[in-house]
């Protein structure tokens, strides 16, 4: 819920919270919450799926063969918003993260509709069928609609209060623990489980290589695990 007084949800980390390894920053990412400012509302969404692409080193990355005018907010400064239009059919939203010139992001993949929820339901019965409240922002596709996202978002700045679109973590940290990506992570708010990137073909598809795919246990808008189609 919103503080009455601030009308805050959290803390808005600064640029530097995004100068850190993708998978950092993608862990840290879970429970945190996307705000969207539009004309027509304010819709905020907890995050408890995201996927993380580590640029020029990864082979499932879009900056795996360098940058081209696609791509080219992912080698800009972190704490900006990357996105693209996938297939020719729906929009996917990504947050930048590292120095600038590595091209690591990580894929906003679900998250649980906390403010807004009328508005968001409006903009996805708009475009698809929703069966329940748990399937407006479950997968990147039908996120960025509930949020009202377009191409005209990429680049946005996540790091400003005011903007339209910003990024609070919790006020209250979880307590610290070992980190592993290879086990299930317990904090005090929830357990951080790991897996294979969604649609990912060849080699950044490896579960053993790339487990980068990460989400909350036991949240129902965690999106269902899809491998990437075999080509003949």
């Amino acid at each position: 819920m919103r503080d009455p007084a601030t009308g805050a949800l959290g803390v808005v980390p600064d640029r530097d919270w995004y100068l850190r390894p993708v998978l950092d920053v993608a862990r840290d990412l879970l429970g945190a919450t996307l705000t969207r400012r539009t004309a027509d509302g304010v819709v905020s969404l907890r995050l408890t799926e995201v996927e993380a692409y580590d640029g020029e080193t990864d082979p499932g990355s879009h900056a795996y063969r360098g940058q081209n005018r696609r791509n080219a907010t992912m080698f800009g400064e972190p704490g900006h918003l990357y996105v693209y239009r996938h297939l020719g059919l729906h929009h996917c939203v990504n947050v930048v993260c590292g120095p600038p010139g590595t091209a690591s992001a990580v894929l906003l993949r679900a998250g649980e509709v906390v403010d807004g929820a009328d508005l968001a339901r409006s903009r996805r019965l708009a475009s698809g069928v929703v069966r329940a409240d748990r399937d407006i922002a479950r997968g990147p596709a039908r996120l960025t609609v509930a949020l009202g996202l377009h191409l005209s978002d990429d680049g946005a700045d996540v790091t400003d209060p005011h903007g339209a679109v910003v990024l609070e973590t919790p006020a209250v940290e979880p307590s610290l623990v070992e980190r592993s990506l290879v086990e299930p992570v317990e904090t005090s708010a929830a357990v951080v489980r790991t897996g294979p990137r969604v649609g990912v073909s060849g080699e950044g598809g490896s579960a053993d290589r790339f487990p980068w795919r990460l989400w909350l246990a036991g949240e129902p808008t965690v999106s269902a695990y899809r491998p990437a189609p075999v080509r003949p």
